[in-house]
């Protein structure tokens, strides 16, 4: 049927009426104008200047202005400077500022399941986090956790396996766990009291004056480089490993998500790789400065480095056990992740024994037979 003047306008009318409306949703989502800067607000849960982490920060902010060619400006506030360490969650959610970086058990308070997106005690390394995250399902859970508080998480750096903290008395069995002040957050906390202690949860500024004055008998931290920098041995002599608690410490950037809507696509995708590179770089910092300072550490007389009693170890891995039930059996997001995390965790298992760490045990099998043989 040959088409007339009526039917053709007014199929251009349902064209052009479609066009709009493609263009009003295309708006709602995104791209701005290509010239227009944001200026946003960034906290942390750092003190200032401290290094690699608030450092970190503090680069993820400088290239972000370098690659978008100024058109994302992010001022850089520690902890403290604008809005307590513990309430970045709170800052961000609110939309009182536009990003935040720290780790996702500070906030378990708030958000129970959040704990398993920074450490679960005996739980993944960061080669483990970082497969779950980045292609094992982890990070879409992480953002469906957080959407209710209008919070777009972004993995942003992994301290490694900590250390396993400093104590101001040596420690040869469990007794020794009860009535113990440790300064530990997140899941570990919960685990030490389970077994009898009592956890403490306070910023990192605050801990040399706690240890030193006897107001707690231990505390971890993070690892030798960070630990020498707050002048840990020095307010106790006896330093434990492994980090049980805290085996790849995940850290988080969030962002509000209205503001994260406002941004170009191209802006978006360039916070994403900005942080994806943040995150490489605070990972090799970490064992660059960690290997020298573990080696002053080690040469002052002071410093007793201990390994945790096997049946300790043992122990507190039942307790972690029994605790992340629990908390499931109350918690339905809890449950939902820590199911999620626990399936991903299972199946690496088996190409991890495989892997990398038939091969560690390998070399170091080798490692210990030559060095027998060069002594005989």
């Amino acid at each position: 049927m040959k088409p007339t003047m009526r039917s053709l306008a007014g199929l251009a009318g349902l064209l052009l009426l479609a066009s709009c409306q493609d263009n009003q949703q295309d708006a709602q989502h995104a791209p701005r104008e290509k010239g227009q800067v944001f200026h946003w607000k960034m906290v942390t849960t750092w003190p200032p200047d401290f290094p690699i982490f608030q450092e970190g920060a503090e680069k993820f902010a400088s290239d972000l202005r370098l690659m978008s060619d100024g058109r994302l400006q992010i001022q850089v506030y520690a902890g403290g400077e604008l809005v307590p360490p513990l309430q970045v969650f709170d800052a961000v959610s609110a939309g009182t500022v536009e990003m935040g970086h720290g780790a996702s058990y500070y906030w378990a308070g708030k958000v129970p399941a959040a704990q398993f997106f920074s450490a679960v005690p005996f739980g993944m390394d960061a080669h483990g986090m970082q497969a779950w995250l980045t292609a094992g399902g982890g990070l879409e859970l992480w953002r469906e956790i957080y959407a209710p508080f209008q919070v777009r998480p972004f993995p942003m750096g992994n301290t490694g396996t900590q250390m396993g903290g400093w104590f101001n008395k040596e420690l040869h069995g469990l007794e020794d766990l009860r009535g113990l002040r440790m300064r530990i957050p997140g899941l570990g906390g919960k685990v030490l009291a389970e077994a009898g202690g009592n956890p403490v949860l306070m910023s990192g500024a605050e801990l040399y004056t706690a240890l030193e004055r006897g107001i707690i008998d231990a505390t971890e931290w993070v690892s030798p480089f960070h630990d020498l920098r707050l002048g840990l041995n020095d307010a106790a002599e006896y330093y434990y490993y492994p980090g049980w608690h805290e085996p790849g410490t995940e850290f988080e950037l969030i962002i509000h998500d209205n503001a994260w809507q406002q941004l170009p696509r191209d802006l978006q995708r360039m916070v994403e790789t900005a942080a994806t590179a943040t995150g490489v770089w605070i990972r090799a910092q970490m064992d660059v400065h960690n290997r020298e300072a573990l080696a002053g550490l080690l040469q002052q007389d002071k410093v007793k480095l201990r390994r945790f009693p096997e049946e300790m170890l043992n122990e507190l891995y039942r307790v972690t056990t029994r605790t992340l039930n629990e908390t499931a059996a109350r918690d339905k997001d809890f449950q939902r992740v820590y199911q999620a995390y626990d399936t991903f965790r299972q199946g690496l298992r088996a190409w991890r024994e495989l892997g990398e760490d038939a091969y560690r045990e390998a070399r170091s099998t080798a490692r210990r037979k030559h060095s027998n043989e060069d002594n005989s």
